[in-house]
């Protein structure tokens, strides 16, 4: 009997989550939606991950497919996922992440009540170790405003809190890999090039677990100025899509993100990536007279900066 549901292919990479992937397995197989094809691939784990997974396969062998490829990290993983996916939507989790078991459903109900290409939802972080808050955030209603600015800003939501047809991804061609810190954004930014009929479900449905400084999301100041180069590429292609902003405002989007970052990175005494930030915001220009002494600071050598910074904050 065919399934009267659409079919969801959840896209899931794996790279050594022994700890963690059994329980995003588990989140995807027990989704109150029951429509569902799920697509690891293993991205040349070194530890448990591929016998885990293989276990689920054996209990789940019509709903789930095992691939594996030497290691080339999550985007070329999701990419290969893609190429098996025969869902008419698609959906991303991470193998340390994992979802409401509703989670599915209420995107899917969104994306059928409203007639949108692209259903998103609440999340929240979990763990220790990441760079904000762990309080549940509910994204704004980004439909109701101007989609293109808002995504231009930052990041509209993490990779697994969306629901997106499959023919949209078709027609952006997966992701770039270009950029290899920011390319959820860069995938959500051109999507705007192909639809902006989006609907948000205000729940927090989806969870993104913090559990180690070298996640790619604590890659600070090559995070950012990987965003900065997927604005610029974007407003350099579709100066279309920004025509009714002024040049003013394209030049704050573009730039005015990495600023504000070099000071969360210096006040977070993350030096490293603050003098990289400062001085890349200084090459862009965008910057004021109260920004100098700190301009002149991204100047001093790093070491040289830290000791003189740990002297400080002993003395203050």
């Amino acid at each position: 009997m065919t399934n009267p549901l659409p079919l969801i292919s959840v896209i899931m990479p794996c790279y050594n989550a022994e700890e963690y992937v059994s329980e995003a397995i588990s989140s995807v197989i027990n989704q109150s939606y029951a429509n569902i094809e799920l697509i690891i691939i293993d991205d040349g784990s070194s530890d448990n991950s591929y016998e885990i997974c293989e276990n689920f396969v054996a209990q789940e062998n019509t709903r789930i497919t095992l691939l594996k490829q030497e290691n080339k990290g999550p985007y070329p993983a999701r990419n290969y996922g893609l190429s098996r996916a025969n869902g008419a939507y698609i959906s991303f989790l991470d193998a340390d992440d994992y979802w409401h078991k509703d989670c599915l459903m209420l995107l899917m109900q969104a994306i059928e009540d409203s007639g949108a290409d692209v259903a998103y939802c609440g999340w929240q972080n979990v763990g220790k170790g990441g760079p904000g808050s762990n309080e549940p955030y509910i994204p704004p209603e980004y439909e109701k405003g101007d989609v293109v600015k808002s995504f231009l800003k930052s990041c509209p939501w993490p990779i697994h809190a969306a629901l997106i047809k499959a023919n949209i991804i078709q027609q952006l061609g997966g992701f770039s890999e270009r950029y290899f810190t920011s390319l959820d954004f860069d995938l959500w930014l051109r999507m705007t090039s192909a639809t902006k009929k989006l609907v948000r479900v205000p729940e927090v449905l989806a969870f993104y677990r913090w559990h180690s400084a070298g996640q790619i999301s604590a890659v600070k100041s090559r995070q950012v100025i990987d965003a900065w180069k997927v604005r610029h590429d974007y407003i350099k292609k579709h100066s279309d899509l920004v025509a009714h902003l002024t040049k003013r405002e394209i030049k704050e989007l573009i730039n005015g993100s990495v600023l504000s970052n070099a000071y969360t990175a210096y006040w977070r005494r993350d030096i490293d990536s603050a003098l990289v930030l400062f001085r890349k915001a200084f090459l862009n220009g965008q910057w004021g007279l109260k920004d100098l002494k700190y301009m002149m600071l991204a100047l001093l050598p790093s070491k040289l900066l830290k000791s003189l910074l740990k002297f400080f904050d002993k003395v203050y």
